[in-house]
């Protein structure tokens, strides 16, 4: 399903080619890192709905990281998903359990912004694994 969906995500243009990517995965690690502290003070002040939605950022600022390292920029929240799992995860670089967790914190932090729906727990789970999200990205575009 992911190759199919990564396919089309490209055919729509939902996905491009990024010329400066991979000059620019440094910066939006960089940005990850900074949605992620503001999103464990956030969760320390017992704020979870807002630490839930940094918590998303961060993940997603560490996904566009990876994919501007492999030159491509997305159009689409779902596209990216798609393609961090066939660039990263079918290619062994990149644990499953992470896309899948972002797939979440894109899901948690629907319910947090649009249906006020958040929970400690679920915010915790988030910020355990968006850490290990950006140690990973931090990692593999300091490789490239």
């Amino acid at each position: 399903m992911s190759r199919n969906a990564f396919a089309e995500c490209l055919k729509r243009g939902k996905l491009k080619p990024f010329s400066r990517g991979k000059a620019l995965a440094p910066k939006e690690v960089e940005t990850a890192a900074t949605d992620l502290e503001r999103a464990e003070k956030t969760f320390n002040d017992g704020d979870y709905k807002w630490a839930t939605i940094q918590l998303y950022y961060a993940m997603f600022h560490s996904a566009r990281s990876l994919l501007y390292a492999k030159g491509l920029r997305e159009h689409s929240h779902y596209c990216l998903a798609q393609a961090i799992r066939v660039l990263y995860v079918e290619t062994k670089q990149t644990p499953l359990l992470l896309i899948e967790g972002l797939e979440q914190a894109k899901h948690l932090r629907e319910d947090a912004d649009y249906y006020n729906r958040w929970s400690q727990a679920g915010c915790e789970k988030l910020l355990k694994t968006g850490r290990e999200f950006y140690e990973h990205a931090k990692k593999l575009v300091k490789k490239d």
